[in-house]
């Protein structure tokens, strides 16, 4: 039988929010290889290989799946979310780059999934109504001084803001300097999204403005938005809904 690749997104956490291109997938899939928690959330059943590896191995594991592939295994790589947004899609590729040429023949696709911003947008309302942009504030990756770079300039280009990995314990201190940095860049009042474990049993969401935005307020399983300048503020019994016009007014 002919191996494929399958770079799948499990969405955010809700079974429902699952697509049915991607359960179609894991049903034929002779292996599952991902981030321990993200194969935890795959069924085990007969004829299905589980292979689950920490979380800064992603080239190493993406280089596991494609062996797998190129030797006729049916192969799904997991990720939340979506698997294209900061996460194993981009890997996979670069392990084929680098990889024996042999890689480049084999049959790879990438599934959508529902991203954590998107989930996020849609509890609270409209808040990525207009232009917006997606930053990972995590420096793993990247230096901290181009993080801070590109906030300044997302602030300067008044987009509303979906911030991923915010605050960790291995890098406790860095979503604090970013709240910082945008108080400078933007002022006070811009509306705060802090959603966290969005989609599952634990989803929390709390909107603030700016001003009373704390580091203390996310961690690894929050996305956090913040509005742009005219994102709105719905106030109402229950949580607020929020939302960014669709037009912007022309400057006289």
């Amino acid at each position: 039988m002919k191996g494929w690749l399958v770079v799948a997104g499990l969405g955010p956490g809700a079974a429902g929010l699952v697509t049915p291109e991607v359960t179609a997938a894991l049903a034929a899939a002779t292996d599952v290889v991902g981030y321990f928690p993200y194969v935890r959330r795959v069924p085990a059943r007969a004829g299905l290989t589980l292979h689950a590896s920490d979380n800064r191995v992603e080239l190493e594991r993406a280089a596991h799946a494609l062996r797998l592939a190129s030797e006729g295994r049916q192969v799904v790589v997991v990720s939340s979310g979506d698997p294209g947004v900061f996460a194993m899609a981009s890997a996979v590729f670069e392990a084929v780059e680098a990889g024996p040429a042999a890689w480049r023949s084999l049959d790879v696709r990438v599934l959508p999934g529902v991203t954590a911003m998107l989930a996020a947008a849609a509890r609270a309302g409209a808040p990525l109504g207009h232009d917006f942009c997606a930053i990972n504030l995590s420096d793993n990756l990247k230096p901290w001084t181009l993080v801070e770079h590109r906030l300044r300039l997302a602030a300067q280009a008044d987009f509303a803001m979906a911030l991923y990995n915010p605050r960790s314990a291995s890098r406790p201190h860095g979503f604090a300097r970013a709240l910082a940095v945008l108080r400078e860049a933007c002022g006070d009042a811009r509306p705060v999204i802090f959603a966290r474990a969005v989609a599952t049993p634990e989803e929390v969401l709390h909107v603030v403005p700016l001003s009373q935005a704390q580091a203390e307020m996310a961690d690894m399983r929050t996305v956090v938005i913040v509005g742009s300048s005219l994102t709105r503020v719905i106030a109402r019994d229950g949580a607020p809904w929020v939302y960014t016009p669709r037009s912007v007014p022309v400057p006289e």
